[in-house]
């Protein structure tokens, strides 16, 4: 990243927990031409210990060079000289001159004047693990006893007097080696011994992170949090991520100072928000979303739902979809023709026009760049699956440029971020990764790296990421181009798990060759399949509530959703191959069914093993509470769907069920699809008339409970039978 630098004069102050008293014997400098988020990091790290700063070069153009492809910086030090010629002479005034944009305190002015001190110079620079930007210079350095060698001028400490006859020295040009020049001085015996300069070899000022990341850990200690050297066992005070190592400073800055700790959380989740409460429709930010599906996806209905269903004014969303599957291009029609008129804009890219993932992701982009109006981009993948319904708000009010919900696949660590990168830019995980998954630390984290839902402001994609394509490489896929682009654009991406937002789905194993192909995911997809097909009281059932007993021993509560009520009769009316009602059935083991309905098994459209698992999730827990002391696996030898129709079956005679216990579901409504029909338990005298689409019957079904299917008037009645224990 190019190390730009800023002019202004900004005096800040604010108390701190520590050191909260005024230094007006210390002022900090910087050089910062421009406020990036890098730039009020700095800011508020040295407005918690109450710095005095004096920020120079805001606005001005930056003309130090690409520091990151060669030396440059000399624009800082004229800038530096030309300030300090304003100063009056002070013996006692003592000048920090530190970087801003990747630089960060972990203590306050006591601490730096307290080792400065003990330094017993009137320069200090901090110290370097490599040799930079002349390595020819190696031999010159002097040998030291322990510690770094070589200078970094990325900070530096002394008084007015000798800081000022040091840049003096200059006049140099603004595109050369700021390093070089303070270098050469030091290597210069004369020039070191009149301005009395040494270098803070064991890092107790100054922390330059290149080359020295494993000396390195965070310490958490009485609710703070420093950086601690490990090979001297220091504390420094001045964090500088410099070189190659801003990822990692950016990570230590989740935490330093104390920004989020065991004992407070996080301390500054709450800093510079913006409040949406009380707004009313018209007066919310304008929104365009993105969606794109790239492949097969399951469960895309319910991602259409959710957008639907979401807490924000349609009428201030623009929508852009991306579809390359054509299997899904029905879906998408039907969706955007049936609502696309409630939003302001609707543009869907399909499948026949062929536009890559990297195009289409700048187009949709393109789309908020280019309208004024456009305040916030959020960009949403098929395989994103989203039950927040407050997500877009919960993400607006954190304020930032870029940031992402935290999802990940369920019961596992894979998630739409990374912690760290390695040094070949790909995933590394850092210390906190499985906390922050799990949600053992909660809190708003910059990451280097986020993919699959993130929410962009409107006004950043039109200035520092006005590049039109952020998308394309020729070396790495479209997600990870981005967050490169934009790391080198020093935006900082940020990641919230403050909230639960959703999960990734899987999209292994997804077929199609089915006419509702969701119902098969409860193994790849168990918790998107619930929320898809199972009940939403469902688990007040396992606490007594909503458990009917309509005859004795017989347990009535709610167990699947309209659409899954919906799906499976469908399904079966695809499939079509109903049997005949006869007493001759060669799907059964003799041949021979003594009380035969019309129906198709769960076997004969493949769905046997998926019906088992439902069982074992769903049915087992009820057992277990309406049936103490019995333990079941629920293992079946039956499990089908019965049609009832007043021309073809319309009731069943009584018998027993060949089972311990029956499971009985209705899947469709009384007096709307159909008339009659029900269960009547003879022994009993008791009978159940008016069966509730997706409610389950349970009840034992050897020898107790003599039973009857009761005539089905009108219409026609499906139900899902399952012999449990047979």
């Amino acid at each position: 990243m190019s190390r730009l630098i800023f002019l202004c004069l900004l005096l800040c102050s604010c108390g701190g927990e520590k050191d909260t008293g005024r230094h007006p014997d210390l002022l900090l400098l910087t050089v910062a031409t421009k406020e990036t988020e890098g730039f009020q990091r700095f800011q508020r790290s040295a407005q918690v210990f109450n710095y005095t700063v004096k920020v120079l070069g805001l606005g001005d153009r930056w003309c130090g060079g690409n520091q990151t492809q060669a030396a440059g910086g000399g624009q800082k030090v004229r800038l530096l000289k030309m300030a300090l010629q304003q100063f009056t002479e002070r013996d006692d005034l003592i000048i920090l001159f530190t970087e801003s944009y990747d630089v960060i305190f972990a203590s306050g002015p006591a601490e730096i004047l307290k080792k400065f001190k003990q330094a017993k110079s009137q320069v200090v620079f901090s110290a370097e693990t490599l040799i930079y930007p002349d390595r020819r210079l190696d031999s010159k350095y002097p040998p030291v006893q322990e510690g770094k060698r070589y200078l970094g001028s990325g900070g530096f400490i002394g008084y007015l007097s000798g800081i000022r006859k040091l840049v003096d020295e200059w006049d140099g040009s603004d595109h050369e080696s700021d390093q070089l020049f303070y270098t050469k001085i030091f290597l210069d015996p004369a020039k070191k011994e009149k301005f009395n300069i040494s270098i803070d070899h064991r890092c107790r000022i100054f922390q330059n992170l290149y080359g020295a990341l494993d000396e390195v850990v965070l310490k958490f200690e009485s609710g703070k949090v420093r950086l601690r050297n490990m090979v001297y066992d220091t504390l420094p005070v001045v964090i500088h991520g410099n070189g190659p190592t801003k990822v990692q400073l950016n990570y230590l800055g989740n935490y330093i100072p104390d920004s989020w700790t065991f004992e407070m959380g996080c301390t500054v989740c709450e800093e510079n928000r913006r409040s949406l409460a009380g707004l009313v429709e018209d007066s919310f930010p304008s929104l365009l979303i993105s969606i794109f599906l790239r492949q097969l996806t399951p469960f895309v209905s319910q991602l259409f739902q959710w957008l639907q269903n979401l807490h924000y004014p349609k009428k201030r969303i623009q929508l852009f979809i991306h579809n390359r599957e054509l299997y899904h291009q029905s879906l998408v029609e039907n969706f955007v023709k049936e609502y696309g008129s409630t939003y302001a804009r609707t543009k869907v890219v399909g499948a026949r026009e062929k536009v890559g993932t990297a195009a289409a992701r700048n187009m949709g982009m393109d789309m908020c760049r280019q309208d004024s109006d456009c305040e916030y981009y959020f960009s949403l993948d098929a395989e994103i699956s989203l039950n927040n319904l407050d997500t877009l708000k919960i993400l607006m009010e954190q304020n930032k440029s870029i940031i992402a919900p935290m999802v990940s696949h369920p019961g596992k660590m894979w998630s739409n971020f990374w912690s760290a990168l390695g040094v070949d830019g790909f995933y590394a995980r850092s210390e906190d990764y499985v906390d922050i998954v799990q949600w053992q630390r909660i809190g708003v984290w910059n990451v280097p790296y986020v993919s699959g839902v993130y929410l962009v402001k409107g006004s950043t994609l039109r200035s520092e990421l006005n590049r039109r394509d952020l998308y394309h490489s020729s070396k790495m896929d479209p997600d990870m181009a981005f967050c490169y682009n934009v790391r080198k654009e020093g935006v900082f991406m940020f990641l919230t798990n403050r909230e639960e937002f959703g999960n990734i789905l899987s999209l292994d194993n997804y077929q199609t060759n089915h006419l509702h192909n969701d119902l098969w995911q409860i193994f790849s997809n168990p918790k998107d399949w619930e929320d898809k097909y199972i009940h939403e009281n469902y688990t007040m059932i396992l606490h007594g509530r909503l458990l009917e007993t309509p005859c004795p021993d017989v347990y009535w509560f709610p167990i699947f959703t309209e659409a899954a009520c919906d799906e499976l009769i469908e399904e079966m009316e695809h499939f079509g191959q109903w049997s005949s009602g006869g007493n001759m059935d060669s799907r059964l083991q003799g041949g021979y069914e003594n009380i035969p309905t019309i129906d198709i098994h769960m076997n004969q459209i493949g769905y046997e093993r998926e019906w088992q698992k439902f069982l074992q999730e769903y049915i087992v827990p009820i057992t277990q509470t309406v049936y103490p002391g019995y333990y079941t696996k629920a293992q079946f030898e039956l499990a089908f769907v019965v049609r009832y129709k007043p021309d073809e079956q319309p009731s069943l005679m009584p018998h027993h069920d060949a089972s311990t216990f029956t499971l009985n579901i209705a899947l469709n409504s009384v007096g709307t699809d159909y008339e009659g029909g029900g269960c009547n338990f003879l022994r009993y005298n008791c009978s159940i008339t008016a069966p509730r689409k997706g409610w389950a019957l349970l009840h034992p079904g050897r020898l107790t409970h003599y039973h009857e299917g009761l005539p089905t008037t009108k219409g026609i009645r499906y139900i899902a039978v399952s012999f449990l224990d047979p």
